[in-house]
């Protein structure tokens, strides 16, 4: 059974960037995912990566967000770049159907 804890988030300055971390205890292959659900709203896609590290983005963060994965550490990230504050959000990393239990995001001046 894998197990996924997220870490990285926090209070940013809009404009700024922030790194998720994602690491996975057990197996540690197939397709790594993320999540996030703001406040009164759906989950919703970030990003995904495969085992070979094709990537998909939301079109909402193409050109920001970068997935990325280490598979000899068995760690997903996403690196966040120019944050704006419609990112705020609790942000969630899928493996199949384990979910993390999330890590707060909050984009404010």
């Amino acid at each position: 059974q894998v197990q996924l804890v997220e870490s990285g988030g926090g209070l940013v300055q809009p404009g700024g960037s922030l790194r998720l971390s994602c690491a996975a205890s057990g197996s540690f292959f197939g397709i790594m995912g993320w999540y996030r659900q703001a406040p009164g709203k759906q989950r919703e896609l970030v990003a995904t990566i495969t085992s070979g590290s094709v990537t998909n983005y939301a079109d909402s963060v193409k050109g920001r967000f970068t997935i990325s994965r280490d598979n000899a550490k068995k760690t997903v990230y996403l690196q966040m770049n120019s944050l704006k504050p419609e990112d705020t959000a609790v942000y969630y990393c899928k493996a199949a159907v384990v979910w993390g239990q999330g890590t707060q995001v909050t984009v404010s001046s």
